[in-house]
């Protein structure tokens, strides 16, 4: 399945294209960004995680959107869904995600375009549920997940296997929002 175009007010969620991949080679290894991951990303690392967007279209017909703004045409990010696959209680599920330019944060991009993307996980992929998570230290993203009306699950609370023992990143947090029922 090719990835669909959805506009929203400020944002277009689209296709990855070739010149977006340089824009994310140097965001991934903003350690502002990526604060809340246990390392940056090396140029390699990032190609294969494009990669791997892609195939997931293909694959299950969802993944992470590039986003751009409307005014500018500029790619800031990706927001989108992504399958849960590693060891967890609440795995495997949907997950609804985002990254950022750092220079983008604080006019509720992420929150503008995930509103988007679980739209479509419900509404078009027909999914029960999708769930969100983070390292507990990133408020940030905690609001991101309140202000989309996610609830946290406190019981689900984890401590994430792909990052390292003892890292202080590890403790993670989770949400979950629900498809709503048709009044």
């Amino acid at each position: 399945m090719t990835c669909p175009v959805i506009a929203t007010e400020r944002l277009r969620l689209r296709e990855w294209r070739d010149p977006d991949v340089e824009a994310f080679i140097v965001m991934n290894a903003d350690p502002e960004v990526m604060q809340f991951f246990p390392e940056t990303y090396t140029p390699e690392r990032t190609l294969r995680f494009v990669a791997r967007i892609r195939e997931c279209w293909a694959e299950r017909g969802y993944g992470l959107w590039a986003v751009e703004r409307v005014d500018t045409a500029r790619f800031i990010g990706y927001v989108g869904l992504w399958p849960a696959t590693f060891p967890a209680h609440f795995t495997p599920a949907v997950e609804v995600g985002w990254r950022l330019a750092a220079d983008q944060w604080g006019h509720g991009y992420a929150t503008e375009a995930a509103r988007a993307a679980l739209a479509y996980g419900f509404d078009s992929l027909g999914l029960e549920e999708i769930v969100s998570f983070t390292s507990s230290v990133n408020v940030r993203s905690w609001r991101v997940m309140e202000r989309l009306g996610m609830r946290r699950d406190a019981n689900g609370d984890f401590e994430h296997p792909n990052v390292p023992e003892g890292h202080p990143l590890r403790p993670h947090i989770l949400y979950r929002i629900k498809r709503q029922a048709d009044a």
